[in-house]
């Protein structure tokens, strides 16, 4: 008989510096490279958390490492919890060299590009990252608000009125439908009908919508924002670094300022009981956006053997 197939995994939460909150990342550091296309989705759907990372050698020898992300559904080019979280273990892990104090630097090689990672450390442990987007936020045209609206349980006053503020999928290689909302009692009242939301994104390239508001900013947040992915069975999703990147475009292609770095603290989760804080930047020159980053924090729960063949 063959010799058994075991990875060997370890969780984190990810936007969150407390355990049990944020959003939960499997990193598989070791044995991806023994199993196939398939393989890797099957033990994704098992741990059926919102994605799963395989970390490889990386293609380039001047990179960190190489990572595939799958959700339990299908392989993402990019998400941003899965970046930071996946840098963070393999600091914590030993995988890379990590001072004791203050700051280094990953590449990790994504299906969409080269990202840069930076990764903080405090008293001997990595706890914080902060990826630069390898692919800078593009636009659709805006969707009708009405239409929006429906799809999501609301009347199309709940949503922001004026052209500026029309529904539109914004992405950094994962498109969002990004949804500004009036009020934050609209964010809560959000949900997905699923019988009006192919039809609403019929046309574009979204499968996923980020509804977001800044009526109840404070306590050092800007916006409140909630994630929903029905296309990958994931109702909710407690924090989404690459739908944060896509608001990031979307807010700053709104916003007067044509140079230097814009800056929000977004809440998400908190409707799951899964609170999670995004720190979201981007730089503008001459009125185009150059660069957008995510960060957060993230903490280290266990790790263990799965054994898939």
């Amino acid at each position: 008989m063959p010799d058994p197939i075991f990875i060997h995994y370890h969780l984190l939460d990810v936007f969150t510096g407390t355990r049990f909150g944020g959003n939960p990342l499997a990193v598989v550091l070791h044995g991806a490279e023994a199993l196939t296309d398939a393989q890797l989705q099957q033990v994704a759907r098992e741990f059926n958390l919102s994605e799963t990372t395989f970390v490889y050698p990386p293609a380039d020898a001047a990179h960190t490492k190489r990572v595939r992300i799958f959700t339990p559904a299908r392989e993402l080019p990019f998400a941003g919890h899965p970046t930071v979280g996946t840098a963070i273990a393999l600091a914590l892990a030993g995988e890379v060299a990590a001072p004791e104090a203050g700051e280094h630097e990953q590449v990790l090689e994504l299906a969409v590009g080269p990202t840069r990672v930076r990764v903080r450390s405090r008293d001997g442990l990595a706890h914080h990252a902060q990826l630069a987007v390898a692919r800078l936020p593009e636009e659709e045209p805006p969707l009708d608000r009405a239409l929006v609206a429906a799809a999501l349980g609301l009347a199309e006053g709940d949503l922001l009125g004026g052209d500026v503020h029309a529904p539109a999928v914004s992405g950094c290689g994962t498109p969002f439908l990004m949804v500004p909302l009036a009020t934050h009692d609209a964010l809560r009242r959000a949900a997905i009908r699923h019988d009006a939301w192919g039809a609403t994104l019929a046309g574009t390239s979204a499968e996923m919508v980020c509804v977001f508001t800044a009526d109840g900013a404070g306590d050092g947040v800007d916006l409140h924002a909630r994630v929903f992915v029905p296309s990958d069975g994931i109702p909710e999703d407690p924090a989404t670094g690459s739908a944060i990147a896509g608001l990031g475009g979307y807010l700053a292609r709104r916003t007067p300022r044509g140079d230097g770095t814009l800056s929000w603290t977004v809440s998400q989760g908190v409707e799951m009981g899964r609170p999670s804080r995004l720190e979201l930047e981007v730089d503008k020159a001459g009125g185009a956006i150059t660069a957008v980053r995510v960060a957060g924090e993230a903490v280290w729960l266990g790790e263990g053997r799965l054994r898939v063949a």
